[in-house]
């Protein structure tokens, strides 16, 4: 596998993201990222990988190993990185991120970062790589329990505190979203200002099991509160399921996405969709937005919060 950038595109891209930070997003913008593999093609890669910049790179599994073609996000600080979820399965997720983690240490001269495994949240679709990392030395990976994500990130009051994570000069602002899963966390990334919002709010259906719906409500509006003193560049979530075409859903479990909406959303549609789910008081409705579909679900159990015992 090739090297994906030089030294010289490092500093482009840095350049490109602060001037991304400098201004604000409009609909007239060209998207943040060159257009992402859809599953249309039969030669295209397992994964994908985009920079930002030169320390915090998008990873796209491929449609073609997975119907839901999830995002990944690697993040890298001067003391560790983290890895934001571990794919869903049909594939084997650690050459590539080891190839992302090579290219970074080689740039800063270094022969290893210790590693963590997050997550968005505890759906399947989001962990099946964990695997590949259990043996990895100077890896930790976090549980996918309420108690576990609480605990590593010392949120003691889940989920109303908000954790601050250091990377080494760089914070991670975790924020609880329980509502579409009870361990679920939206990440706010300090240096590129960016939004790492898991199902909970990207260009897809956000399914909420109606049960669930005053906890979601009440996560939408932890965010937005945090919003208010915490500007936003992007929101970046962890699927795409909507077209180019404004409130146009990609066919569920399509086998490609041949006219597939940009990865990003901008802050607006968190506020947007704040307005959306008090307007419909205790009860959820379908409701169809440009770059997203709110979409309820029959009421399900919450998962235990904490691991069953050995």
């Amino acid at each position: 596998m090739k090297a994906f950038w030089t030294l010289a595109m490092l500093a482009a891209i840095a350049m490109a993201a602060a001037d991304a930070l400098a201004a604000p997003k409009s609909s007239a913008d060209p998207p943040l990222f060159h257009p992402w593999i859809n599953g249309v093609s039969a030669a295209e890669p397992l994964m994908q990988v985009q920079p930002y910049d030169a320390d915090t790179f998008v990873i796209r599994q491929s449609i073609r190993t997975n119907f839901e073609g999830p995002f990944l996000y690697l993040l890298f600080g001067h003391d560790r990185a983290m890895l934001l979820d571990s794919g869903a399965g049909g594939l084997k997720i650690r050459p590539t991120v080891e190839h992302v983690i090579a290219e970074w240490l080689a740039h800063h001269g270094r022969t290893s970062i210790p590693l963590v495994i997050a997550h968005s949240h505890a759906h399947g679709d989001h962990h099946q790589g964990d695997v590949e990392f259990e043996e990895r030395p100077d890896t930790t990976v976090v549980g996918l329990y309420t108690t576990e994500v609480s605990s590593y990130f010392k949120i003691s009051d889940w989920p109303n505190d908000i954790a601050r994570y250091d990377l080494g000069g760089r914070i991670l602002d975790i924020i609880p979203t329980p509502g579409h899963q009870a361990a679920h966390i939206m990440v706010y990334d300090e240096k590129t200002r960016l939004l790492l919002s898991g199902d909970t709010l990207c260009a897809c259906r956000l399914y909420i099991p109606s049960n669930q719906f005053a906890s979601f409500r009440e996560s939408i509006d932890r965010v937005v509160a945090f919003a208010k003193d915490h500007p936003i560049s992007h929101i970046l979530g962890a699927h795409v399921e909507m077209t180019h075409e404004p409130g146009q859903l990609i066919i569920d479990e399509a086998p490609s996405h041949p006219d597939e909406h940009v990865l990003e959303l901008p802050p607006s549609a968190l506020t947007e969709l704040k307005t959306s789910v008090h307007a419909m008081g205790d009860t959820p409705k379908e409701e169809t937005h440009r770059d997203f579909v709110i979409f309820p679900l029959p009421p399900r159990p919450l998962p235990p919060a904490s691991p069953p015992p050995k």
